[in-house]
């Protein structure tokens, strides 16, 4: 098994508090805004916390949609089910592992991801985000699915900080 690691840091004007409750304790809330890319969140099992574990289903298409290039082919995802390892309300981290689902694409063991909300240098807030893909065999993970991934993350986070802006009195 290899692992290919990615980092990414992501800045902006929301404060980490406001940006955790939205982005990681919200279920409702990407599906309510990015439909096209997340259909709904459901908790299969457990509280919330640490051990909880969530279906993730993806949506129909459209702007948003969540893909991914494997082996020159474009796949579209059905759904994850991810296991919350920490939820830490106090110091704004959250991580989870994808055990399950398409996205897994048949050659990956897990995908794991770790989030930390900070305060940033101008008063809001800094998202760090590193993932890890546990890769069956002798599987390579090329350049342009990182990117892929990266770029539908930050579409996320961007759509998050959007409704936050325009709706200042929500999640405070």
């Amino acid at each position: 098994m290899g692992v290919v690691s990615y980092s990414m840091e992501v800045s902006t004007s929301i404060s980490p508090v406001r940006m955790f409750k939205a982005f990681v304790l919200d279920d409702k809330l990407v599906a309510t805004i990015l439909p096209q890319a997340i259909k709904s969140v459901e908790t299969v099992e457990g509280d919330g916390g640490p051990g909880t574990i969530k279906l993730v289903h993806f949506g129909d298409g459209g702007p948003g949609t969540i893909k991914l290039v494997h082996f020159g082919d474009a796949s579209t995802f059905n759904s994850v089910k991810h296991r919350v390892d920490e939820l830490d309300k106090e110091k704004l981290r959250y991580s989870y592992t994808i055990i399950e689902g398409d996205a897994l694409m048949g050659a990956l063991e897990k995908i794991t991801n770790e989030l930390e909300f900070e305060v940033g240098p101008d008063g809001g807030c800094v998202c760090k985000n590193t993932s890890k893909y546990y890769t069956k065999e002798s599987i390579e993970i090329k350049e342009e699915q990182i990117k892929a991934g990266k770029e539908k993350a930050m579409v996320m986070f961007k759509a998050i900080e959007a409704h936050l802006l325009a709706n200042p009195d929500s999640y405070n």
